[in-house]
C-alpha cells in the first residue's frame, strides 16, 4: 500500500498537468485506454487470461461503477485545487473503509479505532472549514471522491475473496474507457506528441497503482491497510510545489497531520488475526 501510494500520487500529478490541456472525459479515456494496454501486456505475458474470468459478476460491476465515479471526481478536484489538497482529503477514505468494514466485511472494530475515526473526521473539518471566509465548495468535490474510494476499497476487499485482482482492474478499466467514448460530442482535443507520452506515463502509473492498492487490501484487514496511503500526503506536496510551486496553507498542514494521526490509531490497533 505505501508503494501503491507513491506510485498513485505520480499519477495524480500526471492526470493534473493532462487535465490543463485536455477535458476530462478526454484524459480518463486515453489514460485508462493506455492502462489497459498495460494489464492486457501484463496478462499475455503472464499467460493468464482466465485471471481475467468474473465470478461475481454483481459485485463486480458495482466495483466497477464506485471506480468510474471515484475517477470522475479525483479528476474533477484536481482541475479545482491543489494537489496536496486533494490528496489530503481524499486520503481521508480509511475512515469510510473503517465505519463500514464491521458491517459489511464482518472485521472487528476496536474502540480505540472510533478515536481514530474522530480524530481523522476533524482533520477533514480542518481542512475544509465548513463555513470559514476560506470555504470553497470544489472542497466538497474531494470530500465526495473520499467516500467513494472508500466505498470502492470495501466492495474490493469483499470481491476479493472470489475474483482476482487483474479482473476487478481490468473490467473496471473496461467500463471507464466505454463511458469516457460517451463524452467525444462534447470535444476532444487533438493530442499532440508530448500528450501521448503523458497519457501511456499516466496509464502506466495508474494501472500499477491500482493493481498495487488492490493486492494490498487483498492480503490484509482492510482498515488496517487503507491508512498506509497517508505517505502519499508528503509526496503530494513535495511535486504540487516543484510542478506548480504550490504549498499547502497552515489549515491544510494540520488537517492532513490529524489524518495521518488517525491512521497511525487505526494501524496500531489492529487486533491480531486468529
Amino acid at each position: 500500500m505505501i508503494l501503491a501510494a507513491g506510485v498513485l500520487s505520480m499519477n495524480d500529478a500526471a492526470t493534473k498537468y493532462l487535465a490543463e490541456s485536455y477535458p476530462m472525459g478526454q484524459v480518463l479515456g486515453l489514460r485508462q485506454s493506455a492502462a489497459l494496454l498495460v494489464i492486457l501486456a501484463y496478462v499475455w505475458w503472464s499467460d493468464s487470461w482466465g485471471d481475467l474470468q468474473i465470478i461475481n459478476r454483481g459485485e463486480q460491476a458495482l466495483r466497477a461503477v464506485a471506480h468510474v465515479g471515484s475517477a470522475v471526481l479525483i479528476i474533477w478536484s484536481l482541475t479545482l485545487l491543489p494537489i496536496a489538497t486533494v490528496t489530503a482529503i481524499v486520503f481521508s477514505s480509511p475512515i469510510v473503509v473503517l465505519i463500514f468494514s464491521m458491517r459489511f466485511l464482518g472485521e472487528g472494530v476496536a474502540w480505540q479505532r472510533w478515536i481514530a475515526v474522530i480524530v481523522g473526521f476533524v482533520g477533514v473539518l480542518v481542512i475544509t472549514r465548513p463555513g470559514g471566509v476560506s470555504f470553497e465548495w470544489a472542497l466538497m468535490v474531494a470530500v465526495a471522491a473520499a467516500f467513494v474510494s472508500g466505498f470502492r476499497d470495501l466492495i474490493t476487499r469483499r470481491l476479493s475473496r472470489t475474483d482476482t485482482s487483474i479482473s476487478m482492474l481490468f473490467w473496471a478499466s473496461v467500463l471507464l474507457v466505454v463511458l469516457s467514448l460517451l463524452t467525444i460530442p462534447l470535444g476532444w482535443e487533438p493530442v499532440t506528441l508530448t500528450g501521448t507520452f503523458w497519457f501511456i506515463i499516466n496509464g502506466v502509473l495508474n494501472a500499477g497503482a491500482h493493481f498495487l492498492m488492490i493486492e494490498a487490501l487483498r492480503l490484509g484487514d482492510a482498515a488496517l491497510v487503507s491508512p498506509f496511503r497517508y505517505t502519499a500526503i508528503l509526496w503530494a506536496i513535495i511535486t504540487g510545489f516543484i510542478v506548480w510551486h504550490q504549498l499547502p496553507d497552515t489549515f491544510t498542514l494540520i488537517g492532513a497531520a490529524l489524518l495521518v494521526i488517525s491512521g497511525v490509531l487505526i494501524a496500531r490497533n489492529n487486533p491480531q488475526k486468529g
